[in-house]
């Protein structure tokens, strides 16, 4: 679902071993203004780069601030383009790319002669059948307006909705930048990881209202202010522990409906690090074509954790 996001973290993650107890106010504010003093501590040095690579991945072509519209898709045949005698009317892209169908025998497309399409960047010009993206190989991509738009079939509780993304998204060309709570050691903790018994899953809600069965390896159990605290971990099969949660600041400095990070997989004795500097807003806080996760009723901690991404400002809500 995040897998490109969290293809960045899994490289970045290995960074935080090598932090020390050196504190700096390191805000990355708005202004884009990053954490690069003279002498740079090497703990600094891992945050600032963890910035750096979350920003520029939010902001690549076809990140999260790309999206342009999540239209679901009922059995039968949509007509689909930009043009108002579309049945589903994209918000970008030709007047008319085509036909979509949906039935038993799964996703097909008919291209519109007028446009000019591809698919997994080869000319497109016939009908073809559609992966989505629970498919092994991931979703089927229809390229148009030169590259710049893409559509792809995603998969949510037997549902299908076509996701559609374009390099020139308002949200893209306006974002507002990105906002944090000073770098602070003391929120990278050392945890301890207690697995499940084998193949455990947790329904886990999502911000449509449906529910996904999530693998749940075991949970992540760590101290902070003398107090003790755990999360369930899941495992989206890309080589980190995800954890959702909420805290305390949700709504008063982070986003509201609860933020992400990525922790290293556990060592053989169990131990796992997490920092919590890393802690991020959910692609859902910056647009409104996802389908994010929501924090598990287990994961709702009465802690306020002042550390990572705070709530994102959109454009004119400065």
């Amino acid at each position: 679902m995040l897998r490109a996001h969290r293809q960045m973290l899994a490289t970045m993650i290995a960074l935080t071993g090598l932090a020390t107890a050196c504190h700096r106010n390191d805000d990355d504010t708005n202004s884009g203004k990053s954490m690069q003093p003279a002498a740079e501590s090497a703990f600094a040095r891992t945050e600032r780069l963890w910035r750096e690579t979350r920003r520029a991945t939010l902001l690549k072509p076809d990140g999260w601030t790309s999206l342009v519209g999540l239209h679901w898709l009922d059995p039968g045949a949509h007509y689909i383009g930009s043009a108002a005698d579309n049945g589903i009317r994209l918000a970008m892209g030709p007047s008319h790319l085509g036909m979509v169908t949906v039935d038993a025998k799964g996703v097909r497309f008919v291209p519109d002669q007028s446009a000019a399409l591809t698919l997994d960047d080869k000319p497109l010009t016939g009908e073809v059948t559609l992966r989505t993206d629970v498919e092994t190989g991931g979703a089927s991509v229809i390229g148009f307006d030169e590259g710049k738009g893409a559509a792809t079939v995603v998969e949510r509780s037997g549902r299908h909705a076509l996701r559609v993304r374009h390099a020139d998204a308002p949200t893209r060309l306006q974002f507002a930048g990105l906002d944090y709570w000073p770098a602070d050691p003391s929120w990278l903790v050392k945890a301890k990881f207690v697995p499940h018994e084998s193949g455990r899953t947790m329904e886990v809600a999502n911000i449509i209202g449906s529910m996904d069965a999530m693998s749940n390896p075991g949970t992540v159990e760590f101290e902070h202010d003398g107090k003790a605290w755990k999360l369930e971990a899941l495992d989206e099969g890309e080589g980190v522990l995800f954890l959702v949660f909420a805290d305390r600041t949700n709504g008063h400095g982070s986003y509201g409906a609860g933020r992400f990070l990525d922790a290293p997989m556990p060592d053989a004795q169990g131990n796992v690090l997490l920092d919590f500097n890393q802690s991020r807003n959910p692609p859902c806080a910056f647009t409104s074509f996802a389908t994010c996760p929501l924090p598990p009723p287990e994961n709702r901690l009465d802690l306020a954790i002042t550390a990572g991404e705070k709530a994102y400002a959109k454009p004119g809500n400065h």
